[in-house]
């Protein structure tokens, strides 16, 4: 980090100035929403018990997503985690989300024609007929778990599409992608490396197998043509290599699952929405983008400050990590009428949806995303009309990184 690594984390660990509270993880785990809305209209940033600083308000969190004096993290986050090597540490180490400047674009650029909205539009009829065809598997079977055999398929096996993986393997690389995610939150212990260390090894080793079998046998898939783009231009390490892939499989997977079952119950528990959505699939695309906004699967993104920031008088030092939470700034009542409200026909909402992040980390997998929560909704709301929830409302964790779900017992 420009040789000022040990001194940024140094400062990140720092306490924050006067008269900027501290929240510790467990308050903020047991309700993100509350504590957000209780110190968002007093102060524009808090201090976090581990992440340093958290930024609170719409406005500032857009504006750091792209000012050049905020940058993402590199190693500086699994460092200050006890995790200073390793295959978890290599995520961070070799990989798109956390680089900067001309490493993030070279690691990027292979992608960026592979999900180009434009090609990614081409996937919808194939997406939507998944849908369908999951939904038309255990509609005879009565009461099921969505997220289990639903929202959480939808992803896994579009990604698997993409990527050329075997659909036999969903389960395999799913689960390792789960577990390895479970880094981004706050609420593992040094008890737990080992067990997330176990998950990044088995799954980068299921990704150098599968180049492995490419380089053998290449096929006609997006898989082969990366790899033989990546090996002819020499723009990237091996490292590097599987390291994009593996963020590509839980970048791919995790967040949407979280997404899908959300905006299901959100409608759910909204039934004069839901039936609106029934009536006029148009409304699809906006329920997609409120349940987002309500319920972001994604609760913050980490940066690091190159230099000091002032938010209205309240400085973050230079070398500070800093949460730009977007689960705070998309219930901010400067931007949004009536934040707490679930309200699909909100006319407030940005034309660039601030869940995908913002600059040039903004999400690689935008476009697909959207397609996947789009027809995942609709396959439900044509096959599925009456669908209604068995059980509790499905409880979602966290407030920052990806957020995590629990079963969503249904019926149709």
């Amino acid at each position: 980090m420009n040789g000022n690594e040990d001194r940024m984390r140094q400062a990140g660990s720092r306490e924050p100035p006067e008269g900027i509270p501290t929240l510790m993880v467990a308050e903020l785990e047991a309700d993100p929403h509350g504590a957000f809305r209780t110190w968002r209209p007093r102060l524009p940033v808090i201090g976090h018990e581990v992440a340093g600083f958290v930024v609170l308000r719409a406005a500032d969190v857009d504006r750091l997503m792209r000012d050049p004096r905020v940058q993402a993290t590199e190693t500086l986050y699994p460092k200050t985690r006890g995790i200073p090597e390793g295959r978890l540490f290599d995520i961070f180490a070799h990989g798109m989300l956390t680089a900067n400047g001309a490493v993030h674009r070279r690691r990027r650029s292979p992608f960026t024609r592979t999900f180009a909205a434009r090609m990614i539009e081409g996937l919808r009829p194939r997406i939507r007929a998944a849908a369908e065809s999951l939904v038309r598997d255990w509609l005879p079977d009565g009461e099921i778990d969505l997220v289990e055999r639903y929202t959480a398929l939808i992803p896994a096996q579009t990604i698997a599409d993409i990527l050329g993986l075997p659909q036999g393997d969903i389960p395999r690389f799913t689960h390792l992608a789960y577990e390895v995610s479970r880094v981004l939150s706050f609420t593992f212990g040094p008890e737990d490396v080992p067990n997330l260390e176990a998950a990044a090894v088995a799954l980068q080793d299921y990704v150098r197998a599968i180049l492995e079998a490419r380089r053998s046998a290449p096929q006609d898939d997006v898989l082969s043509r990366f790899l033989a783009e990546a090996e002819a231009a020499g723009d990237l390490t091996p490292e590097e290599v599987v390291v994009q892939l593996v963020q590509m499989i839980i970048g791919g997977t995790d967040t949407t699952r979280v997404a899908g079952a959300m905006q299901a119950a959100l409608l759910q528990q909204h039934p004069e929405q839901w039936a609106a959505v029934s009536r006029d699939p148009g409304l699809i695309p906006a329920a997609v983008a409120e349940s987002l906004r309500y319920e972001p699967s994604v609760g913050s993104a980490g940066r690091v400050a190159r230099e000091a920031i002032d938010l209205d008088g309240y400085v973050v030092p230079a070398g500070s990590m800093i949460m730009l939470s977007t689960l705070s700034a998309l219930r901010d009542e400067a931007v949004y009428t009536h934040p707490d409200a679930f309200d699909i026909g909100r006319a407030d909402l940005p034309r660039l949806h601030p869940i995908f992040g913002g600059g040039a980390h903004r999400c690689i997998g935008e476009a697909l995303a959207r397609i996947e929560l789009e027809e995942g909704l609709g396959a439900l709301i044509r096959l599925a009309p009456g669908l209604r929830l068995t059980g509790a409302m499905p409880v979602i964790h966290g407030h920052a990184g990806i957020r995590r779900i629990g079963p969503m017992r249904v019926a149709a």
